[in-house]
């Protein structure tokens, strides 16, 4: 039996909540006998719930964050929010994870502010499973981070390689950059110094990735930033739902392709199932501690189901755990790397412009924190 393991639920996320979040929570505690729940929201909807669910804790939120809210203005003022009050159950050790399809800008917002960054994550990233005909195809990042500096990208791929090693059960995962060529030399100057730091921190690195690569799944995880993603996502999407609307189309036009239609029914069925997004229930925000998945806001049951179970799996795979390893790792062996290469002759260290040794106005600045009141924290799903 799998390991006891209680997640934060927002009641009051997504289109259609509360009441596909209550099918979809009760279907995921149905599914997995060891989960318990602390089902975020109004004493109306939670607490009824909860009466009926053994294994469901009630935490009243009598606010909820919309979708175009300003995210983190949102979080700073409605403390008693579904979203807020989900990730602090996580934060105080009530909960593991949190899983929400409400506002994603506001789950970004909160996760980073309220349940904290993993030690040594300079920005935390979307992920998200594009559901290849092939096999699973892990893209980040998908909108946390539209502006990125390369060294961003190079921790994107350390954390997507533990997310599909760890919840997805791929060892070794090929990882490219996403790019507008395949040879070395391509993209912009943002893409060409990725790509040499890629090439030099992730042993994984396998090289360039184009668009044309994803859905063939000819690599593994492909790394980007967070604008870029999320409209290669939203393309991606916005092309399966045309293609399978005009599929159904050509199917259903007469008598013979009606019947064509009932020979391959039980085929299409199966594709369908394959590559839907529901499978997967949302895109995990890796880099923050804990567990926190995004689903979409126009999740049903099913999806919900599936977002919660995989939150669960996230944190019995102790995902941001490893995280923590995988880039402190890195990180020590850089800071090795500098200290053989560093400019020490005869013993006499070098200083800086002010007689202070080298590096220690570095060492004394703070990591900078995320713009938490950009406009942009997280593009909406």
């Amino acid at each position: 039996m799998p390991d006891k393991v209680t997640i934060a639920v927002d009641a009051m996320g997504g289109d259609h909540a509360p009441g596909v979040v209550l099918e979809g929570c009760a279907d995921a505690l149905a599914a997995d006998p060891s989960l318990h729940v602390v089902l975020c929201g109004p004493a109306s909807v939670v607490v009824p719930f909860a009466e009926a669910h053994e294994r469901c804790t009630p935490q009243p939120a009598e606010e909820v964050i919309g979708m175009g809210e300003h995210p983190a203005r949102a979080v700073r003022q409605k403390k008693d929010s579904s979203i807020v009050a989900g990730c602090r159950a996580v934060r105080e050790g009530a909960a593991q994870g949190f899983f929400s399809a409400g506002s994603t800008g506001a789950c970004l917002a909160a996760a980073t502010l309220v349940m904290g960054r993993v030690k040594g994550v300079a920005r935390p990233a979307l992920a998200t499973v594009i559901p290849s005909p092939v096999r699973p195809v892990v893209l980040t990042d998908i909108g946390a981070n539209a502006d990125c500096k390369p060294a961003y990208l190079v921790q994107f791929a350390q954390m997507a390689t533990v997310y599909m090693e760890k919840v997805l059960g791929v060892a070794n995962p090929r990882v490219a950059l996403l790019n507008i060529g395949e040879e070395d030399t391509k993209g912009s100057a943002f893409a060409q110094e990725a790509h040499a730091l890629m090439r030099e921190k992730v042993p994984n690195f396998a090289g360039n990735g184009e668009g044309c690569d994803i859905l063939p799944a000819a690599f593994d995880v492909f790394v980007t930033d967070g604008f870029t993603g999320n409209v290669c996502l939203k393309t991606i999407e916005g092309t399966s739902k045309t293609l399978f609307k005009a599929l159904k189309g050509v199917l259903t036009a007469g008598p013979a392709t009606k019947l064509a239609a009932l020979a391959v029914k039980g085929g299409l069925k199966g594709l369908m199932e394959r590559v839907s997004p529901d499978t997967y229930g949302g895109a995990p925000l890796l880099g923050v501690k804990g567990a926190c998945v995004v689903g979409h806001g126009s999740s049903g049951p099913l999806a919900v189901k599936n977002g919660i179970l995989t939150t669960a799996r996230i944190v019995r795979e102790r995902v941001a755990e490893t995280i923590e390893q995988a880039v402190a790792g890195a990180q020590d062996a850089d800071g090795a790397d500098a200290e053989r290469g560093g400019a020490v002759a005869a013993g006499v260290p070098q200083v800086g412009a002010a007689g202070a040794p080298a590096g220690a106005d570095d060492a004394a600045t703070p990591q900078a924190a995320p713009d938490a009141d950009a406009p942009d924290a997280g593009a909406e799903r």
